[in-house]
């Protein structure tokens, strides 16, 4: 059973324990938690290390009275386990590996999800994700908005199917997982019209090179928001919600002002003059939730602590409830971080050679070591390896290192002029031929990638994917 989620600000504990052929390496094992918060809008992670029987216990924040969470295991960290949390209850699940470190059984108390929903949910996704026709691609750049928007909702029918054909997952589970995967498949693919009409071309024409003439959208385009019927508080259980939240509020086409210091009430009316004929509705939690969701933008992209003004807009509005539990105690998390952020520094480079970017990059921080880190505002794994880094970074701010953050315009630049505030240090938006030399001169494939120099200037390590917090805290200790 997968319950209608109320918001509350609350504090639920996950306990259990992990079991294998081999628990002797219990000490180096470790449980990793994805909790979204979708009030707040963002994912909050958390690791809980294992003790030699085996046994684990952490308490993580929730924002509603129930929460759908992901759980995994370093034994086997490709498979994700759906968590049913209660808000001020104790969650406890004990996971048994085979020798080859499948699960064999799982034990979770109270009994509040099937097997089959924790084990199958997510990989269900998954499945869903990576479903291609059988067909070849269809050229959708050269047609109108509403033929891509009909060939967007053709590909969701189909994708579903998969879903749907699940006979072991329960009818709950299956409607919260419908609602998360179309959130899913239109914020990859149907948000940025721009991008997906020049992915579309790339894949269904020979001529790679010619730009084609992409048609402009208006407002009208997001005429879709209508189908998903968002002021259902099913939402609150999807992964991808609190994302296409960020996206509505920072589209640009649609143009939401920000919220600053306005007051709720004069907010949501602007807001709703462009956005409820879109949506279907005027009125219901949806639009609290929205207003919510800006106040997260400004903590979680800026990391920027609310005003005084803010804070009594914000009791003003909605006194003593829920959504401003939540807000505050978020607040008084940023308010510690914010203590610790430098400010970004965003250097102009387009006029050296593509050849001479590290180089002059490594000049400018002589004496120091360098940490380079090659990202994207698209990037969900470049921004959740910055994220873990923050504590690190904060414990190395008073060493000769400097931390150097190189993008491109695959990178909107007012996005990315957002993003920087909440990353701080040194910031160089490149060039394309810029950023390909890099790219190819270092082998890089994927971001996010890095290159560490020591206080010579000799490239030590250059790597892809964010190992974690030790191995990077260890590479950089041993140049300091």
């Amino acid at each position: 059973m997968v319950e209608t989620p109320d918001i509350k600000a609350g504090i639920a504990k996950i306990t259990g324990r992990i079991t294998s052929p081999n628990d002797a390496n219990n000490d180096s094992v470790f449980v990793n938690i994805t909790v979204p918060h979708p009030i707040s809008g963002e994912f909050v992670k958390y690791k809980a290390f294992v003790d030699r029987s085996g046994k684990f216990s952490i308490d993580v924040d929730v924002e509603t009275v129930i929460s759908l969470i992901g759980l995994h295991t370093s034994l086997n960290p490709e498979k994700s386990l759906l968590v049913k949390l209660t808000s001020g209850g104790v969650t406890n699940i004990d996971i048994a590996y085979n020798s080859g470190f499948d699960i064999e059984n799982i034990d979770i108390r109270p009994a509040n999800m099937t097997q089959n929903d924790m084990t199958r949910g997510i990989d269900v996704i998954g499945k869903m994700i990576e479903s291609r026709p059988d067909r070849a691609p269809k050229p959708m750049y050269n047609k109108s908005t509403a033929d891509f928007l009909n060939h967007a909702k053709t590909v969701l029918s189909e994708r579903l199917v998969i879903l749907n054909n699940d006979t072991l997952i329960s009818k709950e589970l299956k409607e919260v997982l419908s609602k998360d995967f179309h959130l899913f498949l239109y914020k990859a693919h149907v948000f940025d019209y721009k991008d997906e009409m020049m992915r579309n071309y790339r894949n269904t024409n020979k001529d790679k090179n010619e730009n084609p003439d992409i048609q402009k959208i208006d407002r009208s385009y997001y005429r879709f928001l209508k189908d998903f019927k968002l002021n259902d508080p099913q939402y609150l259980n999807c992964f991808t919600f609190h994302e296409v939240q960020l996206e509505i509020l920072q589209n640009e086409i649609l143009g939401l002002p920000e919220i600053g210091e306005s007051d709720i009430p004069s907010w949501l009316a602007s807001v709703k003059v462009i956005l409820a004929d879109l949506v279907g509705f005027d009125d219901g939690q949806y639009y609290d939730i929205l207003a919510a969701n800006a106040y997260g933008r400004q903590l979680n992209e800026e990391v920027r602590p609310l005003t005084e003004k803010q804070k009594e807009n914000i009791v003003n509005y909605w006194k003593e409830g829920e959504i401003a539990k939540i807000l505050f105690r978020k607040n008084q998390q940023i308010v510690e971080l914010d203590k610790f952020k430098s400010p970004a520094v965003v250097n102009e480079i387009s006029s050296v050679p593509d050849d001479k970017i590290i180089e002059t990059i490594i000049a400018k921080h002589k004496g120091k070591v360098v940490f380079i880190d090659l990202w994207a505002t698209w990037c969900v794994p470049c921004l959740d390896a910055m994220k873990q880094f923050r504590g690190t970074k904060n414990e190395l701010r008073h060493k000769d290192i400097a931390f150097v953050y190189l993008t491109n315009a695959s990178s909107p630049r007012k996005l990315w002029e957002e993003k920087i505030k909440g990353i701080g240090s040194e910031h160089y938006y490149l060039k394309d031929t810029q950023w390909e030399y890099i790219m190819n001169h270092f082998e890089f494939k994927y971001i996010p990638s890095y290159l560490l120099y020591n206080k010579e200037g000799v490239l030590i390590n250059k790597f892809s994917a964010f190992p974690g917090n030790e191995k990077v805290k260890e590479m950089i200790n041993g140049l300091l």
